[in-house]
Parts: structure tokens; C-alpha cells; sequence
């Protein structure tokens, strides 16, 4: 059976899949959902002339000659503008905020002032309009300032509600069910867990799915037995994730559980890690079925998962394009399969090289958790040596 390659595999994945809709939630339970709809600002920002320091608020004509004594005729604490207007020789005490008063068009800091009672004699004077913070100087009433689609970010929220926006609309956020399978597998914590696999990937994944911006259904595990995997996928999910269950072997029974409800668009993709990968169509579900090796489901899940995420929730999916950086170490011949090597970002002198680990063994969590990226070889690549430029992606597991 030919195996289909990664770019094809994950066009079908990709195919039809369009955002789901929106809805509008308070600001504070925004962070980390996908704007919706353009923002417009509501009001401008700050709304008047305000002071950037405290001080006192002038007129500039008076204070050309310094030193001067202007006569302080009341304050402007923030929050609290000064009714009257300032005219000749006179001058408002004034705080970090404060609305500049009538008449006033600069700002003397304090610390070039001496108060007596009610005078001030400013010491030294200033340009004109120094230290005032002119109305609209952040953006104006109307103004575009956050673009549909964006993951919505703390400073995000942060201008979002200097915007005057006390909720917003955001895309509806795909429901994402998983399922472990296997008669050896078991849960952290388990009292047989020294003897039995915990189930690290689900945990792994289900976090995925979480920073991606989907809500994780943790199905939890299901022995290998047809009609258990088959009752535990009847769920309500936008996409159904199987952990194991995917390869050739007589308790892989993912496929035999699912047999006549599962239209299955392909099995198996010329990746290392990654190869007995499922996709499907299952009810009204999409099927995403990943193999139980935990390194390779998380591959896949950054490399599939994400990407189709991402589509529901009208995003971009390119932003794992490959960059270039030369190699620390050599690196041997490629099979028809594309690798994902597990790799660190190394400095050498001023240059920054990437390193693969020795070993490459799909179960090895620990060597994942410490890499920083995955050096990407296409099939039938040849030897490779140290400084030659190759393909890289950031992990984001």
C-alpha cells in the first residue's frame, strides 16, 4: 500500500473545514479566545488633554523668562478637572492624569518649581507643550484597532477595554474529543501504573487543544474491545481523536470498533514518527485517528491537529513554515518517510546551529520535552553535513 505523503494528508484533513460562528463574551473571559469581528474604538484615548507628569499647568507666554511667579488659583487631580480658566500669571497645581485646564497649553514638572502659599515661582522654563498628552494621542473614536482573526492576548484585552469594550465577539470554540485505547494503558496514578503505560499523550494532547484555543473532551480509556471503542465515541465533538488503536497489529481495533460508521479517507502517511495515522469522517464528526507511541501523537497532533483547530476557529494555518539553520551534526540518509527529527537550537561562536538527538525513538518523552524544535527531512534525502542549511519548525507542545 502506498503511503500518502504529509502534504497530501494534510489537505484532506483541511478540506471543508470552515470556522463555526461567533459569539460575544464578557471582556475577562476573552483572553485567549479568537476575535471575531474588527474592533472599532469607542471613545478617544486619553478623552482631553491631560498631564504625563505632576507639576503645574501654564500658559507658556508666562513663563518665557524664568525665573517667574505665577499665582496658583486651584488643582486638577486626575478625575477631578478644573472648572475655572487660567489667564495671566496664574497657574493650576496639577497631577499625572489631570485635564489640562482652560487656558493652559504646557505642563512645568514640579521639580523646577518652588511653592510658597498660593505662588509658584517656576525656576527654569520649557518648550511649548511639554508634558501634555494631547486628546486622541493613543488612537481616536471610530479607529480600527484590533483585526478579526486574533488570538486575543492580555494587551489585547487590555486595549480592548481602554477601547470601552466591556465584551466582544469571539469565534465559537471547536469541541475536540479524546480517547485513549488499550488494555495496557492506564492513568497516572494508577496503583498497576509500574507494571502498565500511563496515558501521557492524552494528557499532552488534551493541553494542546487548550492552548490552540479548542475545548478538550477527555473520553478517558477504553480497553480493546470493538463494541467499548464504539460506544465511547458516541459524542458530540467537532473532531474525535483516538490514541492507539491505529496500526496492523491483532489488538488494534480502532477501525474494526468503528467498522461501517467510519468513512475512512486515508490510513497511513509517509512520516517518521507518525506513519499509522487515521482521518475519517465519523457521524458528524471529523476523525482523527493517531498512533499510541507518545512522541508520534504529539507530532501528529502539532502537525495535523493544530492545523485543523485552527481552521475552525478561522485562522491561518501556515504559521509553522519551515525556517532555515545549518547544521550542528551530521545527518545520514532519509527512507521514503518524512522525518520529523527532534532537535535543539545550539550557539556556536555567534552562529546559531541546530543539533538532532541521537536517538530518535518514538517513546522517548523526555528527549521531546527537552528539544526545541523538529528538523524537517523530506523523503529520500541524502547524507547531510555539518553547516549545510536545513528545514526547521518550532515546536509548540
Amino acid at each position: 500500500m502506498t503511503l500518502l505523503s504529509v502534504e497530501n494528508a494534510r489537505s484532506l484533513t483541511l478540506e471543508g473545514l470552515v470556522p463555526l460562528g461567533h459569539e460575544v463574551v464578557p471582556l475577562s473571559d476573552a483572553h485567549g479566545r479568537v476575535l471575531a469581528v474588527d474592533l472599532k474604538a469607542r471613545r478617544n484615548q486619553p478623552p482631553e488633554n491631560n498631564s504625563a507628569m505632576d507639576g503645574y499647568a501654564v500658559r507658556h507666554c508666562d513663563i518665557t523668562s524664568t525665573p517667574v511667579i505665577l499665582d496658583v488659583i486651584g488643582e486638577a487631580p486626575a478625575g477631578h478637572p478644573f472648572a475655572g480658566v487660567i489667564n495671566v500669571g496664574q497657574a493650576v497645581r496639577i497631577f499625572t492624569g489631570g485635564v489640562l485646564p482652560q487656558g493652559a497649553d504646557t505642563i512645568i514638572i514640579q521639580e523646577n518649581t518652588i511653592q510658597t502659599g498660593a505662588r509658584v515661582q517656576v525656576m527654569s522654563g520649557t518648550k511649548f507643550g511639554s508634558f501634555v498628552r494631547p486628546r486622541g494621542l493613543d488612537f481616536t473614536i471610530g479607529q480600527t484597532l484590533l483585526k478579526a482573526p486574533l488570538s486575543l492576548r492580555p494587551r489585547d484585552i487590555a486595549l480592548a477595554a481602554s477601547m470601552n469594550h466591556p465584551e466582544i465577539p469571539v469565534m465559537l470554540k471547536p469541541r475536540i474529543a479524546l480517547l485513549s485505547t488499550g488494555d495496557e494503558v492506564v492513568a497516572p496514578g494508577d496503583p498497576h501504573a509500574e507494571e502498565m503505560i500511563v496515558s501521557s499523550n492524552s494528557y499532552g494532547l488534551l493541553a494542546l487543544i487548550e492552548k490552540i484555543g479548542g475545548t478538550a473532551i477527555n473520553l478517558g480509556i477504553v480497553r480493546d474491545n470493538c463494541d467499548d471503542i464504539s460506544h465511547a465515541l458516541k459524542c458530540d465533538a467537532d473532531i474525535i481523536v483516538t490514541l492507539g488503536g491505529a496500526s496492523v497489529g491483532d489488538h488494534d481495533l480502532v477501525r474494526e470498533g468503528l467498522k461501517g460508521a467510519l468513512s475512512l479517507d486515508f490510513w497511513r502517511v509517509a512520516m517518521r514518527p507518525g506513519k499509522p495515522l487515521m482521518y475519517g469522517q465519523l457521524g458528524n464528526s471529523r476523525f482523527l485517528g493517531l498512533p499510541g507511541n507518545p512522541v508520534s501523537a504529539l507530532v501528529c497532533g502539532q502537525i495535523f491537529l493544530k492545523p485543523m483547530i485552527r481552521a475552525l476557529l478561522g485562522l491561518g494555518v501556515d504559521e509553522d513554515r519551515p525556517k532555515m539553520v545549518p547544521l550542528a551534526a551530521p545527518l545520514g540518509p532519509n527512507d521514503e518517510r518524512q522525518d520529523y527529527l527532534r532537535a535543539t537550537f545550539v550557539h556556536e561562536g555567534n552562529e546559531l546551529r541546530v543539533k538532532p538527538f541521537e536517538l530518535q525513538d518514538s517513546s522517548m518523552l523526555l528527549q521531546l520535552q527537552r528539544s526545541s524544535c523538529f528538523i524537517l527531512r523530506p523523503p529520500g534525502m541524502t547524507c547531510s553535513k555539518i553547516g549545510e542549511l536545513v528545514p526547521v519548525i518550532e515546536l509548540d507542545l
